[in-house]
């Protein structure tokens, strides 16, 4: 990692896995995230670029299926052809939104559904 700034604020979602093997198998392979910050028994952390995402070991899937993490930036549509391309599983159409974003989202095999937008092109 590189030296950051010290008054630079960043948010890293943590979010629950059912299996950490399995969350990395997906996250690895469907979705790019193939830097390996950390990985114990029950806590992993993988990068894709600029994108961090945590993981915790639970035991109830319902905390999987209550969760979401909203990623933001201006490569979205890049990934989402990546993510077509690749056929991820469970990927939805990259729409605009009433509320003036466009996204698309995937949910992951625990149930997490990550949440992708950016602000629309013109």
């Amino acid at each position: 990692m590189t030296e950051q700034d010290p008054d630079r604020v960043e948010v890293l979602p943590v979010l629950p896995s059912l299996n950490l093997d399995e969350t990395l198998v997906f996250y690895r392979d469907q979705l790019g995230f193939d830097r390996i910050i950390h990985q114990s028994p029950d806590y992993l952390i993988l990068r894709r670029n600029e994108m961090e995402l945590h993981f915790w070991l639970a035991r109830d899937r319902a905390l999987c299926e209550a969760t979401s993490v909203y990623l933001r930036g201006g490569r979205i549509g890049a990934l989402h052809v990546e993510y077509q391309q690749k056929r991820v599983a469970c990927l939805t159409a990259l729409e605009r939104r009433p509320w003036g974003m466009e996204e698309f989202y995937i949910h992951d095999p625990h149930g997490n559904l990550l949440r992708f937008g950016r602000i629309p092109v013109s």
